[in-house]
């Protein structure tokens, strides 16, 4: 008998399957993988609940069953993590109290994971925040206003990064102290870039806003303009770094991809929508969810306390 007999709503989404609780979680991932490959494509996103993992490594192995794929290695970085082993990597280490906004991750870039798994291995309190909001990507652009996306496709987005004192390290970001490296990289991924002053680094890409899902047809909002953009910030941070640098020189900000600036009024409206469309459920221990990650957007709320969650990602899928 399928576990999925048991799909149950979790905020109005058929994403829960309650597994009874197993060991042998790599058993049930070769068991139902075609079955999980299914729902994704038609949900977006899955919550797994019940099984039982013996750490990361045997996590790792359970999304590569699922996968059918290696995991894929967290590079062009654009948030701290660590990889614990097999390219599974701690979920992003920014401070507790920070928002991280709704995203597609590695949408900013010509080449990203189609699939994406959390663990949860320790669970915030009760009452201690902690979630992780999802947003079907379908919906935000169903909701957007037409002239809006109409735009947006016209004129595409260039992402501007400096990396240094404020933003990660250029090093940490390509994970190498060569810059032949970096260059090569650059060169082979579309982006624009320029060694600046004390050993800095500029890079500039020009990506869609929109893309179509190689696999389904579907069209999806997929771009980090609202999190990329100076006004993504706290106001009183936001006036604090453009008093400290020339807008060239912020550690990240977004245009059009002519380099003309983008409306403020635009990215609230798009921030707008992602709070109306994104839901969440509280995290237990063992935990799984599995994104489709160009039909579903993940983000973070603050917390306090501990709170442990395990990334791997999957399938890499690149533009033309």
């Amino acid at each position: 008998m399928s576990m999925f007999n048991q799909l149950q709503e979790v905020s109005g989404r058929n994403i829960l399957i309650q597994a009874k609780p197993l060991t042998q979680s790599l058993g049930w991932a070769r068991q139902n993988k075609d079955e999980v490959g299914r729902i994704l494509l038609d949900s977006g996103a899955l919550l797994i609940r019940g099984l039982r993992f013996h750490g990361t490594k045997q996590f790792g192995q359970f999304l590569e069953e699922l996968f059918g794929d290696r995991l894929a290695e967290y590079t062009y970085r654009s948030t701290p993590r660590t990889k614990l082993g097999g390219n599974v990597y701690t979920a992003t280490e920014y401070h507790p109290a920070e928002i991280i906004p709704q995203h597609n991750e590695s949408s900013y870039a010509n080449v990203w994971a189609m699939h994406i798994g959390f663990f949860c291995m320790i669970p915030p309190g009760a009452g201690m925040g902690g979630a992780t909001p999802l947003a079907d990507s379908r919906e935000v652009l169903a909701r957007l206003p037409a002239d809006l996306v109409e735009k947006f496709e016209r004129k595409r987005l260039q992402y501007v990064r400096n990396y240094g004192e404020v933003d990660l390290p250029w090093s940490e970001v390509f994970q190498t102290d060569d810059r032949q490296e970096v260059e090569a990289f650059c060169e082979s991924n579309g982006i624009d870039f320029e060694w600046t002053a004390n050993n800095g680094l500029r890079t500039k890409q020009v990506t869609p806003a929109t893309e179509i899902h190689p696999v389904t047809g579907e069209k999806v909002w997929f771009n980090q303009a609202h999190l990329f953009h100076i006004s993504g910030l706290p106001e009183q941070i936001a006036r604090d770094m453009l008093s400290l640098y020339k807008a060239e020189d912020l550690p990240r900000n977004v245009y059009f991809g002519d380099g003309s600036p983008i409306d403020v009024e635009d990215l609230e409206r798009i921030r707008a929508v992602y709070d109306e469309v994104k839901f969440h459920f509280d995290w237990q221990k063992d935990d799984v969810i599995l994104l489709d990650n160009m039909l579903y957007t993940h983000g973070r709320q603050p917390y306090s306390g501990a709170r442990k969650i395990l990334v791997g990602m999957g399938q890499m899928h690149g533009r033309a």
